[in-house]
């Protein structure tokens, strides 16, 4: 929630960052299903996707199209490259992601329902 609400603090700019993103409510739901499963042992990675702050602007200005979000990348360095992290091990628990585009929209949602943003 916090990168996701620096998004939207009125910079002109968005930071040039790849990052896993993932659903904290995912997170919670992987921690009971490996708990109630007996054979889970090790480390799920939990990335729902892999991608750049450009990337997760043009979702808010796709789902918020009048929201003020920043224009350009705060620096001309190239992207990082998008990478890819298995989602097999996390899946085998019987955890469904939820879609980067769903999170984004339920956050937002969740910080106007609690005063923390307006527009």
């Amino acid at each position: 929630m916090k990168k996701l609400f620096d998004i939207y603090t009125g910079s002109p700019t968005f930071k040039n960052v790849t990052l896993g993103w993932v659903d904290v409510r995912d997170v919670a739901i992987a921690h009971v299903l490996a708990y109630e499963n007996a054979s889970a042992n090790g480390r799920y990675l939990l990335v729902e996707r892999v991608a750049h702050f450009g990337d997760v602007v043009k979702i808010l200005h796709d789902l918020y199209p009048t929201l003020q979000l920043p224009q350009k990348c705060v620096d001309d360095r190239p992207y990082d490259p998008i990478f890819q992290v298995s989602k097999e091990k996390a899946k085998s628990l019987g955890l469904e992601f939820t879609p980067l585009e769903v999170s984004i929209k339920d956050t937002v949602e969740s910080l106007k329902e609690k005063g923390f943003i307006k527009f």
